[in-house]
């Protein structure tokens, strides 16, 4: 994640009430449950590089020995790894 956990409660508590205050939104739940709710997907789409990243690690330990022999740099395939997928995934980042 690239920002601070500890920022996320504060971010959707604006969100919500920026949403609600310009009319956007109609609540028909507790603002805090819907505030709540804000955090978890915020939480989660900030995390999703890191379990991308994750992934690729997961990927790359098949070509461990290949990396260690210098036939491969890790950097240089970890990074064109992270594109393709992203590309296919349609994710932003």
């Amino acid at each position: 994640m690239r920002i601070p956990k500890t920022w996320v409660p504060s971010m959707a508590k604006r969100v919500v009430e920026h949403l609600t205050s310009s009319k956007l939104i109609e609540p028909k739940a507790p603002v805090k449950d819907i505030t709540a709710e804000t955090e978890t997907i915020i939480t989660n789409e900030l995390m999703a590089e890191d379990r991308l990243n994750d992934e690729i690690r997961e990927m790359l330990k098949k070509f461990e020995t290949d990396i260690d022999k210098g036939r491969m740099d890790y950097k240089k395939v970890f990074d064109l790894t992270k594109q393709k997928l992203v590309k296919e995934r349609n994710l932003v980042l």
